[in-house]
Parts: C-alpha cells; structure tokens; sequence
C-alpha cells in the first residue's frame, strides 16, 4: 500500500506489515490500521514512528519504554491482551508514544498507557496498566535520556 505522509513524503507499506489496532489509539479510536516505520540501522531505544495508514498526517513518535525506564513491567489484564493472542515474549513488541510540546526538554512519554503488538500477527493494542500506576505515569521525561544517547 502507497501512502504519501506528511512527515516521510510517499511510502510503500507490504500489506502484510500493516498493524490493525481494533481499538485504535486513545485520542484516535478511528484510526486501526498502522504502520511502524524506523530506521533499520538504528538500535532498538531509538525513536520510531507509528503511521497512521487511515490519515497520512498522523505519525506518532514510539519508543521501547526498555529503553527509557529499565524496570518497566507494567502489570495488564488478562483481557486486554486476548486479542493479541498467541502472545509470547518472541513477538511481543512493546511501545509507549512520545510527547514533543514546544519546549523538547519537557518530552515525556506514557508509560500509563503502552501499545502492545504482536508481531507475528499484525495486531495491536493500546492498554492501559492495572498495576503500577503512581510509578508509571503519562508523562515521564525522556529528554536527558534521549539526549545522552544520540547518535
């Protein structure tokens, strides 16, 4: 699938790389179908992009929260995970999305709310943690990380 976006000009998507997200994202539930672009040559922690394929100017910046908060094990339910299911550490792929206001020294990212995607199926889910919640907050700052680890 072609698309022309906003951020990364015109794009080829293999339909079968296409993330279908049901419940769409908090603040975009009418966007389900999704495609992650990042750079291949850049190591997991690096910032990526989730693309909306249902509106070509939405791009949301993702990263590993891994990465950002190396104790991060958020605790969910049991149902938020069903339809992702078979799901195993192999193709889990876990992200949590970035927030860039105008000053990027306040970037932040919601570790209250982590997109789970299995990556053998294409299918996708934000949820949000059941267990945790005054450690992982919606707005966690990342700029010094990100910061002292550029390339």
């Amino acid at each position: 699938m072609k698309l022309n976006t906003r951020i990364f000009g015109e794009v080829d998507i293999e339909d079968e790389k296409i993330l279908t997200m049901p419940f769409g994202l908090v603040g975009f539930p009418q966007l389900q179908k999704f495609a992650l672009i990042h750079d291949k040559d850049k190591p997991v922690g690096s910032v990526w992009y989730l693309q909306s394929m249902d509106d070509p100017d939405i791009a949301l910046p993702v990263i590993d929260p891994l990465s950002v908060k190396p104790d991060y094990n958020p605790q969910i339910k049991e149902d938020d995970v069903e339809l992702l299911e078979p799901l195993t550490n192999k193709n889990l792929l876990m992200l949590v999305t970035i927030s860039v206001p105008e000053d990027i020294t306040q970037m932040t990212v919601n570790l209250n709310a982590p997109i789970l995607i299995n990556t053998d199926t294409c299918k996708a889910a934000q949820i949000e943690i059941i267990w945790g919640k005054e450690e992982y907050v919606t707005k966690y700052p990342i700029y010094d990380y990100l910061n002292s680890n550029r390339d």
